[in-house]
């Protein structure tokens, strides 16, 4: 009986809120050190929640795979509901299901490729953007241009050339709209969609950027349904418009696409932003691992643009944005709630508990990674990782709901990088630190503001 199971140890609290105050001030150093004390399995009392925290990597597959039925996203991901709608962030079992085939086909590795091009073009228009900050000396901030980046780069594979003019409007919007989700997100206050329909400040500059986002969206679908779905199928959205079940004969309606673009353009940039910004301040701290990734660079493009092609000659790019992604994972924490009582290494889970898996915690564990504050992109070479457990890394999740953008995201990754560190440095600003701020994804706070410096080859 799982009855029958002790609970997980816990650290002392105070006595009304628990641990809620440490979360809330310092969630990576509570959920690191506690795991240090007192092991892989640990609960806490977030006021009245309680919450399990499990590290160990069989302990990630019980609750993502081998378990999963048992566990639901639960309320935290109802908070972007506001925003993403039904899509495939928020979306439940059999209505999931069918999202998930429906949108599996249009990120294909084969389907990607033909946004490479898209992507190095994207790329090489905002390092051209970069020389006068350059000439003048000024430093750049880094993490707001990443993030400038990725959200162009999701949009033109999106919507194609078609909102080349709106481009701006939708980033506006859409950095509007998030800025307020993730502070729901992180709130501490429960899911009570009549707050959000209160006239702050803030829900009046969300229900703006929304109403917004959905005029542009939905004007662009309406557009493509006039000119016949398959009028453009060489985008995303192009795709997911003439996506069909081969079983069932069930398509996308026009309120199901827009949910899917908005969550899309919500998961599509400030991941991808966030781990390209730590991986330049990695870089920054450690020269020999630089100079390491110049010379395969170097080596391997002698100056032009990469291509998709290029990618299996870049192992060593590849492995540097894994390495980054282990140290400061941009999905850093994934909560799920328990359905039904359930043991995890002879500790019982009770119904209705919280479960956090911390990839942050998961990504430092001893047993699996030797000096884990240490950044050594070489334990991504293939010859080294054989002996590592699957689930001991999970930058993009894992399981059936595994991030379905991990190609697209790895593909773009790549190549940014690889052309950045072919034509800059980037060098920190002195007497500016830079810490993690962990909201919904574990961005660096502030803008990271970086030197620029002209590599000399």
């Amino acid at each position: 009986m799982t009855t029958s199971a002790p609970l997980p140890p816990m650290p002392p609290g105070h006595w009304l809120w628990g641990h809620l105050l440490e979360r809330v001030n310092n969630p990576l150093g509570l959920f690191l050190n506690t795991r240090n004390r007192l092991g892989d399995v640990v609960r806490y009392r977030m006021g009245p929640i309680f919450v399990e925290q499990l590290t160990h990597p069989d302990h990630v597959k019980h609750v993502l795979a081998d378990a999963s039925a048992r566990y639901t996203k639960g309320t935290v991901f109802d908070k972007t509901r506001p925003l993403v709608g039904n899509g495939l962030l928020t979306a439940e079992g059999d209505f999931w299901k069918r999202q998930r085939r429906l949108s599996q086909p249009a990120f294909h590795k084969e389907r990607l490729a033909a946004l490479a091009e898209m992507m190095t073009r994207t790329a090489a228009e905002t390092l051209q953007a970069w020389e006068p900050t350059v000439d003048a000396g000024q430093p750049l901030p880094v993490f707001q241009e990443m993030m400038r980046l990725t959200l162009t780069v999701v949009v033109r594979a999106l919507f194609s050339t078609d909102v080349s003019e709106q481009t701006r409007e939708v980033g506006e919007a859409f950095t509007t709209a998030l800025s307020v989700t993730n502070e729901r997100i992180i709130s501490p206050l429960p899911y009570l969609p009549w707050l959000y329909r209160l006239p702050t400040r803030n829900n009046r500059a969300f229900r703006q950027a929304a109403d917004t986002l959905d005029r542009i969206v939905n004007g662009i679908i309406s557009q493509r349904r006039a000119a016949g779905a398959a009028a453009n199928t060489e985008d995303l959205l192009g795709m997911l418009m003439v996506a069909c079940d081969a079983d069932t004969g069930d398509a996308f309606d026009d309120l199901q696409l827009r949910d899917e673009v908005m969550t899309l353009l919500l998961a599509g940039h400030e991941t991808t932003a966030t781990a390209l910004a730590w991986t330049f301040h990695l870089l920054e701290q450690n020269p020999d691992v630089e100079a390491t990734l110049h010379a395969e660079v170097d080596a391997a493009l002698g100056g032009r643009v990469p291509t998709m092609e290029d990618l299996p000659k870049l192992r060593y790019v590849c492995c540097v944005f894994e390495e980054a992604m282990r140290l400061y994972p941009p999905i850093w924490a994934i909560p799920r709630v328990a359905q039904e009582d359930d043991v995890v290494d002879g500790y019982r889970i009770p119904k209705g508990d919280m479960v956090i898996l911390v990839p942050y915690v998961t990504h430092r564990h001893p047993d699996f990674w030797p000096e884990p504050e240490r950044f050594d992109p070489t334990r991504f070479l293939p010859e080294n990782g054989k002996d590592r457990p699957r689930w001991a890394y999970l930058p993009f999740g894992g399981g059936q709901r595994q991030c379905i953008g991990s190609n697209f995201a790895m593909m773009e990754a790549q190549l940014i990088l690889a052309m950045v560190v072919q034509r800059f440095r980037l060098r920190g600003v002195p007497g500016v630190s830079v810490e993690p701020e962990p909201h919904v994804s574990l961005r660096p706070r502030g803008p990271m503001p970086m030197r620029v410096e002209r590599r000399q080859r």
